[in-house]
């Protein structure tokens, strides 16, 4: 079970978040987690469609609203590029600081990545369809890590097969079924088309098999589901992650004075032997300057 840090406080001290210093109040009455999923859409993996199988989006983001919302639920976002989009009943300000935890089940032997996105309400329409900024982590900007890459998965002709992907780099190959995951398919069941595309940022892949079992290493800070010494609460599966970290597409700062929305992205693209493909697992999202947990 994640442990979590309570932090009291009426009043965070925007810093270098805008351009202008600001004193931003915080309503005592808020929810700290995320209250809204707006959009699941996991890649294809071993945990979709195992418990529940939504035919529609609609369906698929109540299911995972509860499953958030559950101490003990968790949603899985799947292969790479498979995400979550999530709300607030409130603007998550930007303090210089950590602003935002996510909670994953990352190990010492078994990091699954996820990039984070953030998005302010611009338009004020209460809908997540602005600007996404990632924010940056360790491995942002590196020659491995490949910025606006994308993978089409196809459904699979016949229940209980692999499934095809191919790459815009010319790269293919396939989500393989595991022996303890036994549903009919591993293809997002609420997805009517026989392919869809995700696009995203992707990480080199560090998984390995060490002789005796797979490993996937952590990477250095600035992930979900990631085992970090930097970012992550010790004793706990929770990483935080900060605000002012955003940027634009071309690597300039976002200078953002607080969010709305967040999406949880899977970063890499593996696949670990009968530990099948590697899939970022969310448990919560939250408002780390929030007085309520």
């Amino acid at each position: 079970m994640n442990r979590l840090v309570i932090l009291f406080g009426i009043l965070a001290i925007a810093s270098s978040c805008n351009k202008d210093d600001a004193i931003v109040v915080v309503d005592a009455s808020r929810q700290a987690a995320c209250n809204r999923v707006y959009e699941y859409l996991p890649a294809p993996g071993q945990f979709i469609n195992e418990t529940y199988a939504p035919r529609t989006m609609e369906e698929a983001c109540a299911w995972a609203e509860k499953q958030l919302a559950n101490r003990y639920g968790y949603v899985s976002l799947g292969s790479f590029g498979g995400c979550i989009v999530v709300g607030f009943d409130h603007r998550v300000a930007c303090t210089g600081g950590y602003d935002l935890a996510v909670d994953g089940n990352p190990l010492d032997t078994s990091s699954e990545p996820g990039i984070v996105w953030v998005m302010q309400d611009e338009n004020g329409d209460g809908l997540p369809n602005d600007t996404w900024y990632e924010l940056r982590g360790s491995e942002y900007g590196k020659p491995e890590t490949w910025q606006d890459y994308t993978v089409t998965y196809y459904r699979p002709e016949e229940n209980g097969a692999s499934i095809r992907w191919e790459d815009d780099r010319g790269g293919s190959g396939t989500i393989d079924r595991v022996g303890y995951h036994r549903q009919e398919s591993y293809y997002p069941a609420w997805v009517e088309a026989g392919s869809y595309t995700l696009r995203g940022t992707r990480l080199e892949a560090r998984n390995r098999f060490d002789g005796v079992q797979w490993v996937n290493p952590p990477y250095e800070w600035g992930y979900a589901d990631n085992f970090s010494a930097i970012d992550r609460i010790a004793d706990s599966g929770t990483n935080r992650f900060r605000i002012v970290d955003a940027v634009q597409a071309d690597g300039q700062p976002a200078r953002l004075d607080g969010i709305d929305f967040v999406k949880v992205q899977t970063g890499v693209l593996a696949q670990s032997g009968d530990l099948g493909e590697a899939s970022t697992e969310i448990f919560a999202i939250r408002d780390l300057n929030s007085p309520l947990r």
